[in-house]
């Protein structure tokens, strides 16, 4: 069985009729994630990446497995198991032990182990935890890959003073500026990139692509950061029936195989989409659609919050600038591309462009800092930790009246096309391309 997994044990050049591989080289839109860089290929190093399904962990992984066998590892100490058809933590102990077994009889005194989507068995972490202290990875280099379930359930935690050398990373869609990357790498080596809000004027100075960027946000709002979606489009300009069943499939198995119900899921899920942008409290949401009990909908979104498909943004005191979870939030998706998707799995009609352009801006500053929002009347759509707001107005025609309150002292105002630089103004895609 284990011999299905590794093609490259019949030699190098197995790696060749790998499917996972194949479909890569053979795909005319196609890249390397940059999270290759972070992973620590040095002994001990147990390394552990998390995210979405279908966001191209499992092709990562095989050209991980490409990059070794380049380097002339022997291809029989390179192990990679899929995990999503193991049960437990037992089954888990079996497999890996065949394998162990092999590396033995080989000789092997260095092997690099795979496992791929490894929070699926039950208490997977128990046979990771006692292999690591019985000194069987000692010269072993770790990659496990798996959703934030992890780190919401102290999963991670297990491993106090046992991760060597390795490195935690995350693997989401593809932001706007990625996306530029693969689309158009002339215009993105060109393109100014600031690493602080407070330099965001820096973000002006890609004006002059301004065209060409409005045009890539418009296939971006389209496809999102899902690799399929994104080859899909930029090959065929528009995403196939057959990509939008595929990660619906997706989202319905994990639902189903995390234990809850598919219909509980889509009612709260059409719930928040039809809300959109408006703060919901998950009493309001139970109300809604009669289920009952506010608990039932804040498990739910905490699913959808471990399967990556929202971000949910808090309440924050403008005077203290932090969250008061008491107060509704913001629930939004955490790419452009689920709106459609969700859409058609709920039978919703898809959230108007400007709403689903606030979600967008809302998830990318989200990635680099921890953000809410506030409003009293008056609204500040994002609002950073570090006392930042931004709101987005989707229109040729915007008014600047931005709102400053208590710590909020900065007030960024994203346009469609219009900008300026007193007062400042910066047109949303130009923005999302520097950041």
């Amino acid at each position: 069985m284990i011999e299905h997994f590794n093609p490259w044990w019949k030699g190098r050049e197995g790696i060749e009729e790998d499917e996972d591989y194949r479909k890569w080289i053979g795909s005319e839109v196609r890249w390397v994630p940059e999270v290759i860089k972070k992973i620590s290929l040095e002994p001990f190093s147990l390394n552990i990446i998390f995210g979405p399904r279908q966001v191209g962990k499992t092709t990562l992984l095989k050209l991980i497995v490409k990059k070794l066998l380049d380097e002339g590892k022997n291809p029989r100490s390179i192990f990679y198991l899929r995990c999503d058809y193991i049960s437990d933590y037992k089954e888990l102990m079996n497999v890996i032990d065949e394998y162990l077994e092999i590396k033995e009889t080989e000789g092997i005194k260095s092997s690099y182990i795979l496992l791929d989507e490894v929070t699926f068995p039950k208490e997977w972490f128990r046979a990771i935890k006692l292999y690591i202290d019985m000194g069987k990875f000692r010269n072993d280099v770790l990659i496990l890959t798996g959703s934030t379930s992890m780190y919401t359930k102290g999963e991670v935690e297990t491993f106090p003073g046992r991760r060597g050398k390795g490195k935690d990373a995350v693997m989401l869609p593809l932001t706007f500026r990625e996306f530029i990357k693969i689309a158009s790498p002339k215009l993105h080596s060109v393109l100014p990139r600031i690493n602080s809000l407070n330099k965001v004027e820096e973000c002006l100075k890609a004006i002059p692509f301004i065209e060409e960027l409005n045009s890539l946000f418009k296939l971006y709002l389209i496809s999102g950061g899902f690799p399929r979606a994104v080859k899909d489009l930029l090959k065929h300009n528009k995403v196939s029936e057959e990509t939008y069943e595929t990660y619906i499939s997706w989202m319905r198995g994990d639902i189903l195989k995390l234990g809850k119900s598919e219909e509980v899921a889509r009612r709260i899920m059409k719930t928040i989409i039809k809300k959109l942008p408006s703060p919901v409290s998950w009493h309001g949401i139970a109300k809604e659609i009669d289920i009952g009990s506010h608990k039932t909908v804040f498990s739910y979104i905490e699913l959808f919050e471990r399967m990556f498909l929202i971000r949910v943004l808090p309440y924050i005191d403008p005077d203290k600038l932090e969250a008061d979870f008491k107060r509704e939030k913001k629930v939004h998706l955490i790419d452009p591309f689920l709106y459609h998707l969700v859409s058609r799995w709920t039978l919703t009609e898809e959230p108007s462009e400007d709403k689903i352009v606030e979600s967008v801006v809302a998830t990318h500053v989200a990635r680099r800092y921890e953000v809410g929002y506030w409003r009293d009347g008056r609204e500040i759509d994002v609002v950073t930790r570090e006392g930042v707001g931004i709101e987005v107005k989707w229109s040729d025609n915007v008014k600047v009246s931005p709102v400053k309150v208590g710590k909020i002292r900065k007030v960024i105002t994203l346009s469609k096309s219009k900008f300026s630089r007193d007062p400042l103004v910066i047109p949303v895609s130009v923005f999302l391309s520097c950041i």
